[in-house]
C-alpha cells in the first residue's frame, strides 16, 4: 500500500442553496508521513477531518489504506483511523478512564481483560495511568486530552487526525504533545492555528483557505510568511 490517505476532488456542501464548503480538495499522505493542516477559522479545515472520519457527507472520492470510503465500509475506515476532536469532552463516553480507553479495542473484538491491559499500558505510556480508576470529571484539561489521545493510540491505528491539539494546552503541555506524537508511527493530519507547533511535528504544510488547498509545500518558512500574511490581512479589514 503506498497511500495512507487520498482524498480526489473532495467537496462538502451543508447545505443545497449554499456554497461549498471545500471545493475540489486533493492530496495523498504516505505511511508515517506528518502533516500540518493551517487555515483561518471557516477555512474548513474541521470539515475536512470530519468528512475523512465520515462524519459528513461529501462529494469525490477519500481512501484510507486501501479503502474507498463508503457508507457500507464506514466502519472498516474507522477502524484504520485514530481522530482527536478540538472538544475533547466529546470523546469521552464512560465515566471511568480505563473503561474508555479500552472500548477503543472492545469494539474491534478484543476480549475485555486484554482490552484493559493495553488500554493501561497505553495510559502509563502517556503518563497518566495512577489516573486509570478515576472520574474524567476529576482531571484536568490537559489530562483529559491525554486520555482522549490514548483512546485514539491504543489501538494503533495507521492514520492520525488531530483538530486543534494545542489550543488549551500551556506550554509544558504542548511540549509533552509534541515529544508523544514523535515517537508514533502512524501518518498524522493535524488542523492547527499553532505555527511553532506545526513545525515542531510536522514535515510538510497544506495551506488551506476559502476551502481550497492552495499551497502543498515541505518548506517551513511557509509557515511563517503565510501566518505573517493573515496577520497583515487582518490589520487593513
Amino acid at each position: 500500500m503506498s497511500e495512507t490517505l487520498a482524498l480526489r476532488d473532495v467537496s462538502v456542501r451543508y447545505h443545497a442553496d449554499t456554497p461549498d464548503v471545500l471545493r475540489n480538495v486533493t492530496f495523498t499522505l504516505r505511511p508515517g508521513e506528518r502533516c500540518a493542516l493551517l487555515g483561518l477559522n471557516g477555512s474548513g479545515k474541521t470539515t475536512l477531518l470530519s468528512a475523512i472520519a465520515g462524519l459528513l457527507p461529501f462529494s469525490g472520492e477519500i481512501t484510507v489504506c486501501g479503502t474507498v470510503l463508503t457508507r457500507t465500509t464506514e466502519r472498516t475506515v474507522r477502524d484504520n483511523l485514530g481522530f482527536l476532536f478540538s472538544a475533547v469532552n466529546d470523546q469521552l463516553l464512560f465515566p471511568q478512564v480505563l473503561d474508555d480507553v479500552a472500548f477503543t479495542l472492545e469494539r474491534r473484538g478484543v476480549p475485555s481483560d486484554e482490552a484493559r491491559k493495553r488500554a493501561l499500558a497505553t495510559l502509563d505510556e502517556l503518563g497518566i495511568g495512577k489516573f486509570a480508576q478515576s472520574s474524567h470529571c476529576r482531571l484536568s484539561h490537559g489530562q483529559r486530552q491525554r486520555v482522549a489521545l490514548a483512546g485514539m493510540l491504543v489501538a494503533s491505528p495507521p492514520l492520525l487526525l488531530m483538530d486543534e491539539p494545542t489550543a488549551s494546552l500551556d506550554p509544558v503541555g504542548q511540549d509533552g504533545l509534541t515529544r508523544m506524537l514523535a515517537r508514533q508511527q502512524a501518518a498524522l493530519l493535524v488542523a492547527t492555528h499553532d505555527a511553532d507547533f506545526a513545525r515542531n511535528v510536522a514535515q510538510r504544510f497544506l495551506i488551506l483557505e476559502a476551502g481550497q488547498i492552495i499551497e502543498d509545500t515541505t518548506d517551513p518558512s511557509c509557515v511563517t510568511a503565510t501566518f505573517n500574511r493573515w496577520r497583515e490581512a487582518s490589520r487593513i479589514v
